[in-house]
């Protein structure tokens, strides 16, 4: 979502984003022309008439569960934001009886949280996450 129009992210879509995306890209882009969903969110300058690039991670419920604020000249990383939304999702499948350490991906050693690994966070991290 941003303040752009639908046929301004159209035009990014054909021109520039099917070029790195095969078939561009695979969700609707929504327009938040005058930045009130910007505004909500705290990412709508009003004096610039400008959003800054943000991603907000929402669960089913409607809670922010993670949110990333970035200035225009950073780039976002899109597969970041792919492997947090399985991290959010495989949590709540779990009820939270799993936890994923940092740099955690599907497949990867999810903690359990609870006295035992009170001090230990870093042994399963050292064995199965290391700099994947």
């Amino acid at each position: 979502m941003s303040i752009d129009s639908v046929f301004v992210h159209k035009m990014w879509n054909d021109h520039e984003l099917s070029k790195m995306v095969d078939g561009g890209v695979p969700f609707p882009m929504l327009s938040d022309a005058g930045g009130r969903v910007g505004q909500t969110y705290g990412v709508y300058d009003e004096d610039a008439g400008v959003e800054t690039r943000g991603r907000f991670i929402i669960d089913p419920d409607g809670v922010v569960q993670g949110y990333e604020v970035l200035t225009p000249p950073v780039g976002r990383n899109v597969m970041e934001s792919f492997r947090q939304v399985q991290a959010f999702q495989l949590v709540r499948e779990s009820k939270g009886k799993e936890a994923t350490p940092s740099g955690w991906k599907p497949g990867k050693m999810t903690l359990k949280p609870g006295p035992d690994l009170v001090g230990k966070v870093w042994e399963v991290w050292k064995t199965d996450m290391a700099f994947d």
